[in-house]
């Protein structure tokens, strides 16, 4: 047996570097890590004794090398490549089960790659990286659409001990380049071009553009010309790149891998922020190696050999760990999924359960939204056989009640929230396994590694159903970033100077008696009206129950007398359109009923379409400065520029409505005195 403690001590200093922990943190063990999973066991053992805890995890689930290198283990030394693809390539059980599926639905394309294949591509990839200097500690920025090979960049990274950063596919050239100006990579890998829907994107006019701009070159750019589908447009060349498949011809794989420290950057991952500079968030390879196979294993409940499907796309945190990392490392099928919820029909996402025999997945509330939209009765979703599905899984954003209900009749399964962030990495709140009673409109209880408590600006504990900050007791567990790239002092600031003890996240919330956990929105997504606090979410919630609602958005816009009111954006179903005016009314009356009259909810607009980020996030703070005409700045992420305008068209329209009512109250006013 491989002996782990070495790599155990290590992950110990991954967050509890430079701290000191009485007694009681380090004493004798008192629990032992469950199996099968219990719930209240891990919880508990997790909060009363973290560094046995997370020694016993990687203890069970890390590896380190094989028994004809013992010197691996020294110091606790290991390679995230070797855990996601070298473990299962080099058993002759697994080494022919499918590690990865790609799926291009709108040009019916499938590529598989067994655990074999995918070590044979990785390790002649990483050859190749490795002759054009790419070594430990070198970044290499990855911009590329959802196929098979950004996976096998990434692995081929983190054998060399490189750190990638993988750029979202639909970034723009300026946003590319402030990526590549603050990393400085090596090598940057592209490809030709990615599908979005029935449309071709051609990544390399956009690199092209991005190197431009940005004053750091990069000594090589290697492009992926895809052969698996054939544009009707050719991709243009980038000068002096390098293709692919040249680098790559006739060259020995490379079976090596380098060992690094447990805390050694994995990747930097960059925030999908509206604002500024975006944050490098860096992840370690040790102990998210812990926390991604227990993750996976005891949240998702899923075993070696089951299929895994995320819809996150690979550029954001939840496809770097749920559909490269933590299934790779747990042994299960993965799919990359490259298209829109939509597209051909509303049935492709239910097509990939019923064709892959998919246990559990995850997805964004918005993408069901959308399918909800165009199946609002599920008769689409009928068509398929769903047996396979045993859970789904949400996150990004809060998980609204209509849809809930939507998946609930259409899949007849456990639907479940997550609640986690760039920078955990992976689940903070949840039901972990089902193993608790589902309580819609609640997140669910901290996952086993975390303690949450909710806090005021005092950094008081508050009590039961009392709103304030969610915040995690220090310290939180291995798989968190412990630093921003070349900015720690920003992280600090960000993290840990506001409620000392506590990791801030910044997002209201508060818990039950029972200790469910719900999220409600960023701090800072309240309204003061006349000097009462109201939340955004909690109008939202009331909006979205309307059942000829699809979804909607508070803000708060400026108020002469009251400082600020809210107003609700609402996208109606399309067979209600034409009712709006009355389901305007229905609104309010519901809002004044439930809130009462301090909410002072007398404004809600019909929209088309909302604006948001291309990973699902409305566009709040863009709304509330567009409509009080203040400047804004729009975001890089931002999925559609077109509904900006045509929102303000509206918001210029509901405003001279607002002023002719006014008018002609005045004028009746005046009548009715004389």
């Amino acid at each position: 047996m491989i002996n782990l403690n070495k790599i155990s001590k290590s992950l110990k200093s991954i967050q509890f570097s430079k701290r000191t922990f009485s007694s009681s943190v380090l004493a004798s063990k008192k629990f032992q890590l469950s199996e099968p999973f219990n719930y209240e066991n891990d919880i508990k053992y997790s909060q009363q004794d973290q560094i046995n805890f997370w020694d016993d995890v990687a203890t069970k689930y890390v590896h380190c090398g094989d028994e004809a290198n013992p010197e691996w283990f020294k110091g606790g030394l290991v390679n995230a490549c070797y855990n996601a693809v070298d473990v299962h390539a080099k058993d002759p059980i697994t080494k022919n089960r499918i590690a990865l599926i790609h799926e291009t639905p709108s040009k019916d394309n499938t590529n598989t790659l067994t655990y074999g294949d995918l070590w044979d591509e990785v390790c002649t990839f990483s050859r190749g990286l490795q002759n054009l200097g790419v070594e430990k500690g070198d970044r290499v920025v990855i911009y590329m659409p959802m196929v098979n090979q950004i996976v096998i960049a990434m692995l081929a990274c983190a054998r060399l001990g490189a750190i990638h950063s993988v750029v979202f596919g639909g970034f723009a050239s300026p946003q590319l380049a402030q990526r590549i100006e603050h990393s400085k990579p090596k090598v940057v890998i592209s490809c030709s071009f990615g599908i979005e829907g029935h449309k071709v994107n051609h990544y390399s006019p956009l690199l092209e553009k991005a190197l431009e701009l940005s004053s750091h070159k990069p000594n090589h750019v290697i492009v992926y010309n895809r052969t698996d589908i054939i544009p009707d447009t050719p991709s243009p060349s980038i000068k002096n790149s390098i293709d692919w498949y040249s680098l790559i011809k006739s060259l020995t794989p490379l079976r090596d891998f380098t060992p690094v420290d447990s805390t050694h950057p994995l990747y930097i991952l960059y925030t999908s922020g509206t604002t500024g500079m975006p944050k490098g968030v860096v992840r370690d390879t040790g102990g998210y190696m812990a926390a991604m196979n227990y993750a996976i294993r005891t949240c998702y409940d899923m075993q070696p050999g089951d299929t895994f499907f995320s819809g996150s796309d690979i550029g954001w945190v939840g496809g770097h760990t749920l559909s490269v990392y933590g299934p790779l490392v747990t042994g299960l099928t993965s799919i990359i999924f490259e298209g829109k919820p939509t597209i051909p029909d509303a049935g492709v996402y239910w097509k990939m359960i019923e064709k892959h025999r998919v246990k559990a997945w995850f997805s964004a509330p918005t993408a069901i939204r959308a399918i909800h939209r165009d199946d609002a009765d599920g008769k689409i979703a009928s068509k398929y056989d769903l047996s396979s599905l045993q859970s789904t899984w949400l996150g990004g954003e809060r998980l609204d009640l209509a849809t809930f209900n939507f998946l609930s009749k259409v899949t007849k399964k456990p639907i479940l929230d997550n609640y986690w962030q760039t920078e955990s990495g992976w689940p903070m709140i949840t039901n972990a396994s089902v193993q608790f009673p589902i309580k819609q409109n609640t997140t669910g209880k901290a996952f086993p590694g975390y303690n949450f408590f909710v806090l005021n600006s005092k950094n008081e504990r508050l009590g039961v159903d009392q709103i304030g900050e969610v915040c995690a007791k220090l310290p939180v567990p291995p798989g968190f970033a412990n630093t921003l790239y070349l900015n720690h002092e920003g992280y600090k600031k960000s993290y840990l100077d506001s409620y000392p003890g506590y990791l801030r996240t910044g997002d209201s919330g508060f818990f039950d008696k029972e200790g469910y956990f719900t999220i409600i929105n960023r701090v800072d997504d309240f309204i003061n009206v006349a000097g009462h606090r109201l939340s955004t979410g909690s109008i939202e919630e009331i909006l979205v129950k309307h059942p000829k609602i699809v979804e909607c958005v508070a803000i708060g816009v400026n108020d002469e007398i009251k400082g600020e009111v809210p107003f609700g954006l609402i996208v109606l179903k399309p067979q209600y359109k034409d009712q709006s005016d009355e389901i305007e009314k229905e609104l309010i009356k519901q809002v004044r009923e439930t809130i009462g009259p301090v909410a002072t909810f007398k404004k809600v607009m019909a929209v088309n379409r909302l604006p948001k980020t291309r990973s699902g996030k409305i566009l709040r703070n863009i709304l509330k400065k567009m409509y009080n005409k203040e400047e804004y700045v729009v975001p890089p992420t931002i999925e559609d520029m077109a509904v900006l305008d045509e929102v303000d068209k509206e918001f210029e329209k509901y405003k001279l409505e607002e002023i002719e009512h006014k008018k002609h109250k005045e004028e009746n006013k005046k009548y009715k005195a004389t």
